[in-house]
């Protein structure tokens, strides 16, 4: 009986630091995600094409809430002609979830600036899913809402 407990204690033990060092990592790789994304949305307000290169797969897809999709040469291409010169590029309400090597963050965008002469000013709802490959996270896919309605 003793072999028993102590068998199933040392068990539990195992479990106990398996699942610790699973928090720990999925924590880590929550905060390495969120502050990848912090440089991502950074890169374009800037229309930093080169940062935005480093940070989007070769595959990348993004897919607004009118069913437009852009790959990775589109938005580098737009970042690159500075197609939108932006005032605001700002993330609030921001989740990252973590499952594995991948990684979604939601949050609400607020972009403000111009694009071919004329004014936006508007709030959407984004969700931009990272992958974990073997040089590092990548962003591989997004998705906008549309514009949300204005304030009253």
């Amino acid at each position: 009986m003793r072999n028993l407990t102590m068998s199933l204690a040392v068990a539990t033990a195992g479990i106990l630091a398996t699942t610790a060092g699973a928090q720990t990592s999925r924590s880590a790789d929550s905060a390495a995600v969120a502050a990848l994304d912090v440089r991502y949305q950074a890169a374009v307000k800037a229309n930093d094409a080169a940062a935005m290169g480093g940070i989007l797969a070769d595959d990348f897809a993004l897919v607004t809430g009118r069913g437009t999709a852009y790959s990775k040469a589109d938005l580098l291409k737009a970042a690159t002609n500075k197609d939108v010169l932006y005032e605001r590029q700002d993330d609030t309400l921001r989740t990252v979830r973590v499952w594995g090597n991948t990684a979604v963050i939601t949050a609400r965008l607020w972009i403000k600036g111009t694009t071919g002469g004329q004014a936006i000013d508007y709030l959407l709802w984004f969700s931009d899913t990272y992958v974990k490959m073997p040089d590092g996270w990548r962003y591989v896919f997004g998705q906008a809402s549309l514009h949300l309605p204005a304030s009253p």
